[in-house]
């Protein structure tokens, strides 16, 4: 065969390398969308922990709106704490005392959908803990709480029989409280007090869902980036 034969022309060296050039362009191309498709919809870890801080502000945002509704209402309470034997207390059990009867739905033992505000306080008449966000000089009240989270069993006992809407007083001994797991009010196994008002609300039970959701998502991310690495 003649060797001129199976030299290629200028123009035809031309086509090649530009149809080498399309080629590896459309492999890149091709390569690149596999990458952009497998990490569609997915979130960074820093993407979902701005998630996390913007709906967080977002929930507190709105517990300062249902602060303002219900802030005079419960402020009127704070007169509740009072000094109370402790010895009596926890021989007493469970007591409840109806501040404020409610016109909702009545609350079950065992039911956990409902958000509370609250003040916690000791035999001595010193306040543990409360929904205020300071109970000697109030100025708002903190974002609810969400029963569902876990509440000790005295509370949990306690609320059964109250309605939504309602404030109510309730006593319990030291075992039925915090126990021997807990130091609190000085000691451990010290029975407490608490004033209650039990709330329902959508808006914060969307909130709540989506934070949830993200947090969900967030730890999901977390565990998989640690099983990476240990790999």
């Amino acid at each position: 065969m003649d060797q001129k034969a199976l030299k290629t022309t200028w123009q035809q060296r031309v086509i090649i390398i530009v149809i080498a050039l399309l080629l590896l362009g459309s492999t890149i191309a091709t390569y690149i969308g596999i990458i952009l498709s497998n990490n569609n919809g997915k979130k960074s870890t820093s993407d979902l922990e701005d998630q996390y801080t913007a709906k967080l502000a977002e929930l507190n945002a709105y517990g300062a709106t249902l602060s303002k509704q219900y802030f005079d209402t419960f402020s009127g309470f704070r007169s509740r704490v009072k000094a109370y034997n402790a010895e009596s207390a926890n021989s007493t059990g469970v007591k409840t005392t109806d501040l404020k009867v409610g016109d909702g739905r009545e609350l079950a033992t065992g039911d956990l959908e409902y958000y509370a505000y609250y003040i916690g306080w000791c035999p001595d008449e010193s306040v543990f803990d409360s929904s205020f966000d300071d109970f000697e000089k109030p100025t708002q009240l903190k974002t609810p709480i969400y029963a569902g989270q876990g509440l000790i069993e005295g509370w949990n006992t306690g609320v059964v029989g109250m309605k939504i809407g309602g404030v109510r007083e309730i006593q319990m001994p030291g075992e039925l409280a915090y126990g021997s797991s807990r130091e609190i009010c000085g000691t451990t196994n010290s029975p407490l007090k608490f004033v209650v008002m039990a709330i329902e609300d959508e808006k914060l039970n969307q909130l709540n869902d989506e934070l949830d959701n993200v947090y969900a998502e967030l730890v999901g991310k977390y565990y998989d980036s640690s099983s990476t690495t240990s790999n």
